[in-house]
């Protein structure tokens, strides 16, 4: 055992820990956020059928006996010139080579084509801590077989023991994939309380839930167009945080849209997400919500520096 390394102690033999980072990368809606919300047992990441909803690197920490992994939930890798998703893959991609494992997320009721490929050629360089799931297998839609050769094709020096067949949402497998991980991360302290299953910011989290109720509910209609800006938070109490927050779009005429008629919209999107914050956090948030224009944001270096890191 290492010098920083600690122990555990499991029936009175002391027990090394290993602990590490652990990225996560796939195509826009291949299940990356689903897996870590049900690795971890707890709402971390957003979910959306609308791709790309993850828009920065986002952590979860999921303990296991003596084992800590870290993991950095990354935006889906898009082939795309556009400001914004240029900025997302530099995220994703910056968080590959520092990691001390890698987790690859597959689509299984997808075609591989050309963006599959590219993630591929991402991750060959490092498959000595790779491991790839295919996700969605209990889909009827699954094409596992044409993964596999996929995989074979573009990974052929990955182990075929670290690649797993999974679907994340019916928590199939993930604790294969999670067993898998953990013997790949190094000796080492834990990096977090054992309490801990993120370190996302309060402000992070309730802007990420307004805006994960938002675009599902708008659907193809204004989803990239918004961000979430906290506007102020303020503890009242011990038991109460008022939150004021606005909705933020590129255009007049979405305003309208977020709106809803007579306000129903916003209302809804309120309403909701108050309710996910009172199951997640253990004080009541009082949320004050409106939708504000800020035209063409997604051009904008000063606004993408800030919501995208």
């Amino acid at each position: 055992m290492s010098e920083t390394s600690e122990s555990i102690e499991n029936g009175g033999e002391a027990v090394a820990t290993r602990a590490g980072i652990v990225s996560i990368i796939g195509r826009p809606s291949a299940g990356k956020s689903t897996f870590l919300n049900t690795a971890s047992g707890e709402k971390i990441s957003i979910v959306s059928s609308i791709p790309q909803t993850t828009r920065n690197a986002i952590r979860g920490i999921v303990n296991r006996g003596a084992d800590q992994l870290v993991f950095i939930d990354t935006p889906g890798l898009h082939i795309s010139e556009k400001k914004m998703n240029l900025k997302l893959s530099k995220i994703a991609s910056e968080q590959i080579g520092d990691s001390d494992a890698i987790l690859y997320i597959i689509d299984s009721t997808r075609e591989c084509g050309e963006e599959e490929e590219m993630i591929a050629k991402l991750a060959r360089p490092f498959v000595e801590k790779l491991v790839v799931a295919i996700n969605k297998i209990d889909d009827i839609n699954s094409v596992k077989g044409d993964i596999h050769g996929f995989i074979k094709t573009w990974l052929k020096e990955l182990p075929e023991d670290r690649v797993v067949e999974i679907s994340a949402k019916g928590n199939q497998n993930v604790d294969v994939v999670l067993e898998k991980l953990c013997g790949m991360v190094p000796e080492s302290p834990h990096l977090y309380p054992e309490e801990y299953y993120t370190d996302q910011e309060v402000e992070f989290r309730i802007s990420e839930i307004i805006r994960e109720q938002a675009i599902n509910r708008l659907e193809q209609e204004v989803p990239h167009a918004l961000y979430v800006g906290i506007e102020s938070m303020s503890m009242v109490t011990e038991n109460r945080l008022n939150v004021r927050a606005a909705i933020y779009v590129e255009r007049e005429s979405q305003k309208g849209i977020v709106i809803g008629r007579g306000a129903s919209m916003i209302k809804e999107i309120r309403k909701e997400s108050m309710k996910i914050c009172r199951d997640i956090f253990p004080y009541w948030v009082s949320l004050d919500l409106q939708v504000k224009v800020d035209k063409n944001w997604r051009q904008k270096d000063k606004v993408l520096d800030r919501i995208l890191h």
